[in-house]
């Protein structure tokens, strides 16, 4: 369990930092803008060439693709119909509710605990890809379509993800894996320390809001986000627990990884979409705070059970 709380704790001191420097008058809303903007447009991207161009893209036609996905579909379905029975979002802020309901730390929580926890940084694998190749850009061509000014177009719903920044770094990533093609060094090398900015830069702006910003639980719904943490840490694991046991036939570390993975909280980038859209940010910010809370026990709890 060492690495399910190192990782946390890495994540805790970065967003504590945020919080110090808003704190002393460093770094203001406007310096939180800059952060969210500098890891949309260039750290992001960058990491994703980096991180994908390394990953083993057969892990995503496994067993815990088909697991993954399921507990992202239930969990989407759940909050999709709350979303318009019950509290009437538009579709923007529909959009970033169902990722804080879906969308999973991978990348900075997701590696250490599958390294330290799981024994296998590959096990992240299917869920990053399909994260990154698949919900992330139907995400986007959402928001960017629903901050649009001009008539809705089906033509302009598929290309604008190929103009998103982090959508076309993911392609390029992955299509440096399928093809075994390796970057220049002299390329490799820049894009690895920008890339490194993108996790400490998504953050350090959360940090920055939670202190300057309306107070957990201020803002917006807490019965919302109740939900979306029920959604997040209950029934997204226990969907993909089902389906990886009872369907396909899963168990041991295979088993405990799907599981283990379901159950991370609301990934940070989510607020960084909130922010870049000026969609649903209190209630990305509010289900980071309180899922990354509570997938603490969740996951011990998990990894006791199944360990």
């Amino acid at each position: 369990m060492q690495g399910v709380f190192e990782g946390f704790a890495t994540i805790g001191a970065i967003i504590a930092l945020g919080v110090l420097l808003a704190q002393l008058g460093v770094l203001d809303l406007a310096g939180q803008q800059v952060l969210s903007r500098l890891s949309f447009f260039v750290a992001s991207p960058a990491l994703m060439v980096t991180v994908l161009g390394r990953a083993d893209v057969t892990s995503v036609l496994s067993k815990n693709l088909v697991a993954t996905a399921a507990g992202v579909l239930v969990c989407g379905v759940l909050y999709l119909l709350a979303a318009r029975l019950v509290w009437h979002h538009p579709p923007a802020e529909t959009t970033i509710g169902t990722l804080s309901a879906t969308y999973v730390n991978a990348g900075n929580l997701g590696l250490p605990i599958a390294a330290y926890v799981l024994g296998d940084a590959a096990l992240v694998a299917p869920t990053l890809l399909m994260q990154l190749l698949v919900l992330q850009p139907v995400a986007l061509a959402v928001l960017d379509n629903a901050v649009s000014a001009r008539r809705f177009s089906w033509v302009r719903a598929f290309s604008r993800p190929l103009t998103n920044p982090l959508t076309l770094g993911s392609l390029l990533g992955l299509a440096l894996a399928v093809t075994g093609v390796s970057l220049p060094m002299a390329v490799q090398d820049p894009l690895e320390l920008v890339g490194g900015m993108a996790v400490p830069s998504m953050l350090i702006a959360y940090g920055i809001s939670l202190r300057l910003g309306p107070r957990p639980g201020h803002g917006t719904s807490a019965v919302e986000i109740g939900f979306i943490t029920v959604l997040k840490l209950v029934v997204q694991p226990a969907a993909a627990y089902g389906v990886a046991r009872l369907v396909l036939g899963l168990d041991g570390t295979a088993l405990l990884a799907v599981t283990v993975l379901a159950a991370l909280p609301t990934a940070q980038n989510i607020f960084v979409h909130a922010t870049r859209y000026g969609r649903g940010v209190v209630l990305a910010r509010d289900s980071i705070f309180v899922t990354t809370v509570l997938s603490v026990p969740a996951i011990a709890l998990v990894a006791a059970l199944l360990g």
